[in-house]
Parts: C-alpha cells; structure tokens; sequence
C-alpha cells in the first residue's frame, strides 16, 4: 500500500465519512418518513415529521464529528505506514474463519466501550458539557446517529484508535465493523419501531437493541445505554422495566 501524508488521509477520509452519514442516513429518512409513510401508518406507528431546524442542527453536530472521526482514521493510516498497527491487508495471514471471529469480538468490545462512557457521559457533572447536543433533539432522525459534541466524538474516536493496536485486524473487518456501526446507529435512531412486532418477543431479537430500545433512552436518560446488545443494560440494571415487560410479554 502506497504511503501518504496525514492530510491526504484527512481529506480522503472525512470525504468518505460524510459521504456516509449523508448517504445511509438520508435514503434512510427519504425511505421511512416520505417513501413508505403511508405504510407504517396503516401499521398504527406513529411516524411525525421532524422537525427541519432539528435536523439541521443534528447534521452541524454530525459535520463536526465526521471532521474529529478523519483526523482518527488520518492517525491510523498515518501509523499503519510506519508498522505501528496490527492491521493487515493479506486475508490469509489469519486465515478466513478469523474474519467472522475478530468481527464479533470487535463489536462484543465497542458495545462494552460504548456503554460505559455513554453512562459516564450522562453523568450530571459534564453531561451538558459533553453529550447535550446529541440529546436536543426531542425526536430523533437518522440524522441524530452521529450528531455528537466535540468532546464525545472524540471520547468515540478512541475505541477504534486503540483497538488497531491491540488485536489483528483485517481492512475488510475494520470497514465492516464501520458500516454495521453507522447502519445500525441510524435505524436505532429512527424513533419508531421498525422491527416485526414479534422481535422483541423472540429469545434472540430481545438481545439487540433497536429503535423501540433506544428511542426509550431520549426520553428517559438513566435508561438503555448500550449500542448493539441489551446485556449490559440487564446485567447492570440499566434496562427500563416496561420494555422487559413488553420483552417478556407480561403484564406490568
């Protein structure tokens, strides 16, 4: 792989990253609040219009970000030519089966980085000072799926920053893990519950957060804090107790 400056990979990479965001997360809202709006209503779900000015500052706030995440990937390609990282580009110096497994524990470890300093930053110290701006909002969009502040941009930068120097990772892991974050963070913040009615119910759905899930957490903040898997939210005593009742299907 040819070598280049740490501005080349900053201007590549936040082309590439807003590029994303504005791809996923606008199909997203042209496919569920205008395309197909008359469908989820004969589903009984409520589907408002968000608000124009919500959204505009969400895509500031994901702007900002999108300009935090490049100078991250910049610092991992920066340090990828020099031999400092782990990453690695022939897809059979593990072997293929380590694909699938590294995949999983990447988003295993993120889920578990995410929980836990999304909970540090709602604490009442500095969650004005460092996580407000995502919570403006008072209905989320995909376009709330990386509307961030500038400090918790950074806070989120940093998993991936330092997993590259702990475990082997292939190019393909590593874009996949980018593209199952971006995508999932943007239907979970569609605010509506896009899933069968029966996933919730289901032993395997009731494990994975969803837009039913994490829409609870904007409107309840000590509440769903996970990013891909309810089991922290369980064990640590997080998960709001009318979503287990619905879960279960119980009555509360």
């Amino acid at each position: 792989m040819i070598a280049h400056s740490f501005w080349f990979y900053w201007i590549s990479f936040f082309g590439l990253i807003l590029g994303r965001y504005f791809l996923i997360a606008g199909s997203t809202h042209l496919f569920f609040y205008s395309l197909w709006r008359e469908s989820f209503a004969k589903r009984e779900v409520q589907l408002s219009v968000p608000l124009w000015l919500s959204i505009q500052r969400d895509i500031k706030l994901s702007i900002l970000s999108a300009i935090v995440f490049a100078v991250g990937s910049a610092l991992i390609m920066s340090a990828y030519d020099l031999g400092k990282t782990r990453l690695y580009g022939n897809i059979y110096e593990y072997g293929l089966w380590y694909l699938g497994v590294s995949y999983v524990a990447i988003l295993l470890l993120q889920d578990a980085y995410f929980y836990f300093t999304h909970r540090l930053l709602h604490h009442r110290y500095v969650f004005r000072w460092l996580h407000q701006g995502h919570h403006r909002s008072l209905q989320t969009t995909p376009w709330t799926s990386f509307a961030f502040d500038l400090p918790e941009a950074i806070v989120q930068s940093l998993f991936l920053m330092g997993i590259v120097f702990i475990l082997p990772i292939h190019f393909v892991t590593l874009i996949a893990v980018l593209v199952s974050m971006t995508i999932w963070a943007t239907i979970d913040h569609l605010d509506i519950d896009l899933l069968p009615t029966s996933f919730p119910h289901h032993w395997f759905g009731k494990w994975f957060i969803g837009p039913a899930h994490h829409s609870i957490h904007h409107h309840k903040y000590s509440k769903h804090y996970g990013l891909y898997f309810t089991f922290w939210d369980k064990m640590l005593g997080t998960q709001d107790s009318n979503y287990d009742c619905k879960v279960e299907t119980k009555i509360c």
